[in-house]
Formats: C-alpha cells, sequence, structure tokens
C-alpha cells in the first residue's frame, strides 16, 4: 500500500507533522534542546533551527558554539539529501566511549538551508537524555531519521515498519 495513515488528532499546543511542508524547510526555533549522556551536558541551547517535512518529527541544529565540540571527532561517513545538500558526519567521544555517526551536520548547504551550516543535528537514541523544552523525547521509529518526537508533535510518524512510501 502506497498511501498513508490518517493524521492523529491535534491536541492543545500541538503540530501534525501531516501539515510540515514537503520539499522540507528549516526554521529558529525558541525551544531549549538538550543533550545529556553520562551527566554530561553535551548540547543546550536556545538558538537551535528545526526542519519540517511532512511525516517527520522536527530534526534540531544546534549551532556549534552550544555543543561541547572536544567531544566530536569527525567520521569518514557523508551522505546526501536532496535539499539540504552534503552531510558530513561526526563521533562523539566521551569517557564512556565512542559513538559512531552519532551527530551530522552541513558544511555547505542549499540556499534554502543556509541557517543550519554548521549547525550539529544528533540522532537522539544513543544518549542517555535528548530534551525539548525540558522534556525528555522519543526518538522517530526506524534506524534512518534523527526526528525527535516531543509533547508538541502529533503524528503518526514516518520510520516505523510499513512507513517507507508516506
Amino acid at each position: 500500500m502506497f498511501g498513508h495513515p490518517d493524521p492523529d488528532p491535534i491536541g492543545p499546543g500541538q503540530e501534525s507533522v501531516w501539515d510540515y511542508p514537503r520539499p522540507a524547510i528549516c526554521e529558529p526555533t525558541p525551544r531549549r534542546i538538550q543533550i545529556i549522556h553520562n551527566n554530561i551536558v553535551l548540547a543546550d541551547s536556545t538558538q537551535a533551527w528545526r526542519t519540517l517535512e511532512t511525516s517527520h518529527p522536527p530534526t534540531y541544529y544546534i549551532p556549534p558554539a552550544d555543543v561541547r565540540l572536544e567531544c566530536l571527532e569527525p567520521n569518514a561517513k557523508r551522505s546526501l539529501c536532496e535539499w539540504k545538500g552534503q552531510a558530513r558526519y561526526w563521533d562523539v567521544v566521551m569517557d564512556s566511549g565512542r559513538l559512531a555517526g552519532a551527530a551530522w551536520s552541513y558544511p555547505a548547504p542549499t540556499p534554502s538551508f543556509a541557517g543550519i551550516k554548521d549547525h550539529l543535528a544528533f540522532y537522539p537514541d544513543p544518549f542517555d537524555q535528548c530534551l525539548v523544552d525540558g522534556e525528555v523525547i522519543t526518538p522517530q521509529p526506524g534506524q534512518f531519521y534523527g526526528g525527535w518526537i516531543s509533547q508538541y508533535e502529533a503524528g503518526p510518524f514516518k520510520g516505523g515498519p510499513g512507513s517507507r512510501f508516506w
């Protein structure tokens, strides 16, 4: 089946990911974005950007000034997004070990995504806590996407079984 499910009802203060645009866009967000791992604050920002795409929860891009850059090491992995351009990946290295490819950035994004140039996005799965305005988020289903699901989004969300062609 190539259709998508009906959108979930929208609650107070929520946005439906089915109202997000395609092609994707990026915009600044005033929300506080935090990543904490092994009791270390890896990132803490109120200057992040979010990318929005139909059926996906937001992915947050954090300015380098708000990230503990000493915990990042370049990774050889690259990928290409049809809207954002070529991404480079980063390993997060802490006393507890290496989280390979846990972060990515766009050093030369397409003009529509200039706001996220060199900002860092993080897959939420490997970290102890990823928070939006103090709320611990749920990672987007599947292992490919890096969206953060909070109380502010209504789904259903792409990434789980059967959602490949949404």
